[in-house]
């Protein structure tokens, strides 16, 4: 008998795939289209971080401000000063003085005195500690300021009132060399007296200048006081005439100034 041969499957069709087969290709297909069509539509949104830049920001560019050397250097005219009396009662200005709203307590430099009501306001000033300013900072200052004594300490601790006179002498030529133009000079002391608390001296004093091709005038003051350590403390004020109404104000800086 010949052996019976099985006759060869059948080659299947697409229309033989089962249909889930069919169902399961498409859900794939769509997803991997849906995913190229979201590349190509946001591709535009996404940061292109080699092309970010951090912007530098500049520092605020600041005014120089005066040197706190004592002396003159070699460049410079000495400052020639009228003889200063040995005692002189402070004259009260004309006007209204400024409100006290507190007390400045400048602990570096060992001293207080009074914080003065607007328009002054108290800000950074070098080579001062603290400075109470009306306007801008442009010379001549309209300005209230403390720090150590300028310059070199005294070979040794000043003792006597005279001393003491003699170094607010010193602190108030600094002052016309630093706070004012070129060419500033001190034309009058309208006053010198003791401090009213501890060992020190005030010197008042008128001073001429000129400033925009005017000649004009400013009041001004200087205490130095004894702190504990051969350098004095220092409490400066300059007002130009721009803002004389506030003249008054020396007077009160000048009665309440305070060794801590």
């Amino acid at each position: 008998m010949r052996a019976l041969v099985a006759p060869p499957p059948k080659r299947r069709g697409l229309g033989d795939i089962p249909i889930k087969v069919v169902y399961l290709f498409g859900a794939i297909l769509a997803t991997v289209l849906a995913v190229l069509l979201v590349f190509v539509v946001f591709s535009g949104d996404v940061p292109n971080r080699e092309q970010e830049q951090v912007v530098q920001v500049a520092p605020v560019p600041t005014t120089p401000t005066p040197s706190a050397s004592a002396s003159p250097t070699a460049t410079e005219t000495p400052i020639v000063l009228p003889p200063v009396p040995a005692s002189k009662k402070y004259a009260a200005f004309s006007g209204t003085a400024s409100a006290v709203t507190g007390t400045i307590t400048d602990k570096k430099s060992g001293i207080s005195y009074p914080r003065l009501a607007a328009p002054w306001t108290a800000k950074s000033f070098s080579p001062f500690s603290i400075a109470q300013r009306i306007g801008k900072v442009a010379v001549p200052h309209t300005v209230v300021a403390s720090a150590m004594l300028p310059g070199d300490a005294p070979e040794k601790k000043p003792s006597s009132n005279a001393d003491y006179r003699a170094i607010a002498t010193q602190a108030a030529r600094w002052t016309i060399r630093t706070q004012y133009p070129k060419g500033a000079t001190l034309d009058e002391w309208t006053a010198s007296k003791k401090v009213p608390v501890g060992k020190g001296w005030t010197l008042g004093y008128k001073v001429t200048f000129t400033s925009g091709g005017k000649k004009q005038v400013a009041q001004a003051m200087v205490t130095v006081i004894e702190v504990g350590k051969t350098k004095p403390a220092m409490l400066m004020a300059s007002i130009p005439e721009a803002n004389k109404a506030r003249w008054r104000d020396l007077n009160t800086l000048a009665e309440q100034v305070r060794p801590l």
